[in-house]
């Protein structure tokens, strides 16, 4: 098994990160910036090497560049995950003094720029609650918030999820709400950041956590036993304060004036203040430990005081309720060694070292937070995922293709799939699966379009449909999105009874929340007569045709506006728009340039559109088709003036305003476009050709030779024809054939279909051309020269091209759309 490794910012002691040394990750670079913090980590033995320790400010080019050597050191060149927790104080509610921290808050930005250098596998980042909303200076010198930073400078390589838990319901043992937010990489195939998460589990109360531990009574006393259980001093003037007060109680409470809290100004009593109402607090024994804050030293901190001793929480208290293992060293001398010191000499130790441990602990991530994380990316880095090949043969050799041997199989699961595995043997068991045009949605893609969905926080109940869910790959990813809206009806509908009764199976084996209500039924959804309107309508529609059903077809378009396609996801998106507040499809990226997705387009754009995901090939795993994802909303009266546009192909993520991506001066939607196309397009003049691609020839029409040349899309070359041998062909009779009508005529132009990498030469005589071949024909009194036909070939025309035809690699037929980009260059 691959030795898995990290790097760790704004790492302090270590206490977090230990969680992954504990899982066997090698820690290849630590940064912290003080010095008496990163020693701690050196007795811990985090980095194999002593240069891995590297202390300074990460804001500081020196200090990023000892990182990135550390990684050619250790030979790493695809660093598995990067941990940074930079510092709080300007988003912290525990901090009064906050001043202007936006700089300080900046420091999150030096973590993005490093994950954005890295790309590591992961990265995690780990703060307060008010974490994302917090202003900091992003690097295009910008105030945004700390989410849009992240989104923005990461969002095109990463799936994100970002929470706010209190991480005692995740494995601490003390309460501690925090943001949380996980990102994964997009490569990393049916991985998504919800895999990474901690498990929800319950806390100890504290007296199930520490009521085992020593009772210490006098003021300085130190276990026998363990020298950081003891009880730290304080003044003495304090314990009349505190010494009355039972669970729950603050000194503040005390009836008695003289034991509230209070200093003697001038001889005269004035109380202390109480901000936050939890000071010279005693915790509840029969409660979860409260937060841990940095001041966990003193009486006047927040919750600090032991529910039955007058004093503050020892360090081993505390290091049970952070779940900081006793293994954990916090000096070079052993602890056995530390436990044989005299008192005094005790004493002396825990005087040097005591605040620096303790403040440690109280900025600390929960080791057991982060040992989980670490377990759970081993995981799903060390899970054998099934290749198509290997599932079509475990398909066979089950028999699989039978449904009741299939129900059985998913029943007993006797290869011990993980439900990933087992989703994706039942679709691609499906015999109607061709049929019914249905295609397997990965976790991770089915993730990036959840993540973007509305939260509907304040809704009390909502009501969602799944228009064609096959065996619900979504509907898990949607528990986990909506599992504290106290009321879900989720309707799933399905042409195919099958795949309804395959998906109640697997969900049997999900555990369904109770909030959420699964209303089964099986009707064709274009022909469903619905009485209801949704919150929401999310799914993968069927990408088929129709064909041989006239009839059908008719059905179909008689309720649609869209009458130029006998396309099946127009006909969902259509009727799914008329159901739903907010509509998100997975459809085929042919939707945002096709002609016979015109009147679609414009229907969206009347809509109020939110975003729009590009996932070229890669949503589907086995299948060869370019795909893209959409959110819109249909009753917000006032319109979004810019959308997202997220690309798995260009990993980016940008805002592009609506009226540039779909102005009428081009034939489609250009969601790429940028002002480099601009720049491209004003120097042409656009829109001069006609086109035609030939429909009937077919490869039992051609000859090895013959008295007419047919040219393919190889043959065509720069302003010349290229000879292939075994490649060529030709035929003898063509009169029956449309294409033949541009025999011998001049300045008939030949563009290979279906290429990223546009080239064109004339029409030579005695020469036709098959549908490879696109044969464009100048309008009236243009005239073409091969200098303009050299242009196409540049490398400029044909970024320009990638962008004209929005980096597509299977949606390129040249058509009466697309047409419109070659233009004629306007020389000077």
């Amino acid at each position: 098994m691959k030795l898995l490794n990290y790097v760790s910012l704004f790492s302090s002691a270590g206490i977090g990160c230990y969680g992954f040394k504990q899982q066997g990750f090698k820690c290849v670079a630590t940064n912290e910036y003080l010095s008496k913090r990163i020693k701690i980590q050196q007795f811990n033995n985090k980095c194999e090497f002593s240069t891995g320790y590297i202390q300074g400010d990460l804001s500081e080019r020196e200090i990023q560049d000892k990182i990135y050597r550390e990684l050619e050191n250790n030979n790493v060149n695809d660093l598995d995950v990067l941990i940074a927790t930079p510092p709080c104080q300007g988003m912290s509610v525990a901090n009064h003094k906050k001043n202007n921290e936006i700089k300080r808050n900046s420091l999150v930005v030096e973590s993005i720029k490093i994950v954005s250098q890295i790309k590591p596998k992961f990265f995690i980042f780990e703060n307060v609650r008010a974490f994302l909303n917090t202003l900091c200076t992003d690097v295009d010198n910008i105030e945004k918030s700390i989410k849009e930073a992240i989104d923005s400078n990461l969002g095109g390589t990463y799936n994100i999820l970002s929470k706010v838990i209190n991480f005692k319901d995740y494995g601490a043992q003390s309460s501690r709400t925090r943001t949380l937010v996980i990102g994964v990489r997009k490569d990393l195939i049916n991985v998504s950041p919800h895999q990474l998460f901690p498990k929800e589990q319950k806390a100890k109360i504290l007296k199930h956590l520490i009521s085992d531990l020593p009772s210490l009574k006098i003021m300085g006393e130190i276990s026998k036993d363990d020298i950081f259980h003891s009880c730290r001093s304080f003044d003495e003037k304090m314990l009349p304060w505190i010494e009355t007060i039972k669970e729950g109680q603050s000194a503040f409470s005390n009836i008695e004036v003289e034991r509230i809290p209070h200093k003697i100004i001038n001889g005269k009593m004035v109380f202390n203040k109480n901000k936050n109402g939890d000071k010279y607090a005693r915790w509840y024994w029969d409660k979860v430990a409260p937060c841990i804050h940095t001041r966990n030293d003193i009486l006047a901190s927040q919750n600090t005081i032991h529910p039955s001793d007058n004093r503050v929480f020892s360090i081993r208290e505390l290091m049970r309720m952070m779940t900081i293992p006793n293994e954990f060293k916090w000096s070079n001398i052993e602890f056995e060694a530390l436990n044989n010191l005299s008192n005094e000499e005790k004493k002396k130790f825990l005087k040097q070292e005591e605040l620096n441990i303790r403040h440690c602990i109280g900025e600390a991530v929960p080791t057991k937070i982060f040992e989980q994380i670490a377990q759970n990316i081993k995981k799903v880095l060390n899970q054998k995922v099934l290749s198509i090949n290997e599932i079509n043969k475990t398909i066979q050799e089950y028999n699989l293709l039978d449904l009741n041997i299939l129900k059985n199989f998913i029943k007993d699961n006797p290869l011990k799939c993980d439900m990933n595995t087992l989703y994706n043997i039942a679709e691609l068991s499906n015999v109607n699966r061709s049929e019914t045009k249905a295609y397997f949605t990965r976790e991770d893609i089915v993730f990036n379009v959840i993540s973007k969905l509305p939260s509907f926080d304040n809704k009390k109940s909502i009501k969602i449909l799944e228009p064609s869910v096959g065996i619900g790959n979504f509907l898990p990813l949607l528990f986990k999105k909506y599992k504290n809206i106290p009321k879900v009806i989720l309707d799933v509908v399905d042409i195919d009874k099958n795949s309804l009764g395959i998906l109640k199976l697997l969900l049997e084996k999900t555990k369904v929340p109770k909030n959420i209500i699964i209303n089964f039924i099986n009707e064709d959804f274009l022909l469903w007569a619905n009485e209801y309107s949704y919150d929401l309508v999310i799914g993968n529609p069927p990408y088929g045709k129709v064909i041989n059903e006239k009839s059908l077809l008719e059905s179909y378009k008689s309720v649609s506006q869209n009458k130029d396609t006998n396309n099946l996801f127009s006909f969902f998106i259509e009727k799914s728009i008329k159901l739903g507040k907010y509509v998100s499809l997975i459809v085929p990226k042919s939707l945002i340039n096709a002609p016979e997705f015109n009147e679609t387009r414009k229907m969206l754009e009347k809509n109020n559109l939110h975003s729009l995901t590009d996932y070229g090939e890669k949503a589907f795993k086995g299948v060869k088709i370019e795909t893209i994802s959409f959110l819109l909303d249909t009753y917000k009266k006032e319109k979004l003036e810019q959308m997202k546009i997220e690309s798995y192909i260009t990993n980016t993520l940008i805002y592009q305003n609506k009226d540039y991506i779909f102005s009428k001066e081009f034939p489609y939607w250009l969601i790429y476009r940028n002002e480099f196309f601009d720049l491209i397009a004003e120097k042409m003049e656009l829109d001069i050709f006609e086109t035609f691609r030939d429909r009937q020839i077919t490869k039992k029409h051609t000859l090895s030779s013959g008295k007419f040349r047919v040219l393919k899309s190889r043959n065509i070359d720069n302003n010349k024809i290229k000879d292939i041998e075994s490649y060529d062909c030709f035929m003898d009779e063509i009169d029956s054939f449309v294409v033949s009508k541009y025999l011998n005529q001049n300045d008939i132009v030949l563009v290979p279909n279906l290429t990223y990498y546009p080239r064109a030469t004339f029409l030579p005589k005695n020469s036709i051309a098959d549908g490879s071949v696109a044969l464009l024909k100048a309008k009236d009194g243009i005239n073409i020269t091969q200098e303009h036909l050299n242009y196409y070939s540049s490398e400029e025309f044909t970024e320009y091209y990638k962008i004209a035809r929005n980096r597509g690699t299977r949606s390129l037929n040249i058509d009466n759309n697309s047409v419109k980009f070659f233009g004629l260059l306007k020389f000077k």
